[in-house]
């Protein structure tokens, strides 16, 4: 498939890591400005009750607007939940173990970092999309691993199955990613933090991916 037909990037949003407070305005704000294609609840050392109380409110503004919402990390939240997914790393467990646990319809991504083996096994895993990054320096997370754009054209190139760019993209970056060929980008802190507000940073993002002034 020619860049020319391919289909535009989509977004795909991810949480801060608090996500109480006026946060779910913030998400609805977000989520009301433009098309956002998933939403991942990212949360880090809550125990999982706590973890549930907070994302109820924000999966219903999810699901009231055709988001899918993906658990990062905890499959056992993502069943808890009756999430549409969940986003595994490298050490959070095998999408096998997830598709059986949470069924044929969820949404199973797999973090790859830079590497084209990781992402073709997780292919042959049952994965339902792959994720390459961190393409740019970022604050959400230590970064270890630094990805060239050019592994999403060849990915492209190579497999049918999704692929997400993540780490560190932004407003001001993220072209040469959607150029390269990613079908999602993963945003947090380039939504969350955007000076403008998190509205206007999804308005400017999906004008960028569809290669059409922000107005």
């Amino acid at each position: 498939m020619t860049q020319a037909t391919r289909i535009p990037s989509q977004l795909y949003l991810i949480s801060p890591l608090d996500v109480g407070g006026d946060f779910p305005d913030q998400l609805t704000a977000a989520l009301d400005a433009g098309p956002v294609a998933a939403f991942q609840f990212r949360v880090k050392g809550l125990e999982q009750h706590e973890a549930a109380r907070l994302a109820e409110p924000l999966q219903a503004i999810c699901a009231a607007r055709g988001v899918a919402f993906i658990v990062n990390d905890d499959i056992a939240l993502a069943k808890r939940l009756g999430a549409d997914g969940v986003h595994l790393g490298q050490g959070d467990g095998d999408p096998k173990e997830a598709r059986r646990i949470l069924g044929p319809d969820a949404q199973i991504g797999v973090t790859c970092h830079a590497s084209r083996h990781l992402a073709m096994e997780a292919g042959e895993a049952g994965a339902d999309y792959v994720a390459f990054g961190a393409f740019y320096p970022t604050t959400t997370k230590a970064v270890e691993h630094h990805a060239d754009p050019e592994i999403l054209t060849w990915w492209q190139g190579m497999f049918e199955l999704p692929c997400v760019a993540i780490g560190g993209i932004t407003v001001a970056n993220a072209r040469p990613l959607i150029e390269a060929g990613a079908d999602f980008l993963a945003v947090s802190g380039g939504v969350w933090a955007h000076p403008e507000g998190a509205a206007d940073a999804v308005r400017t993002f999906n004008a960028l991916m569809n290669d059409q002034p922000a107005g």
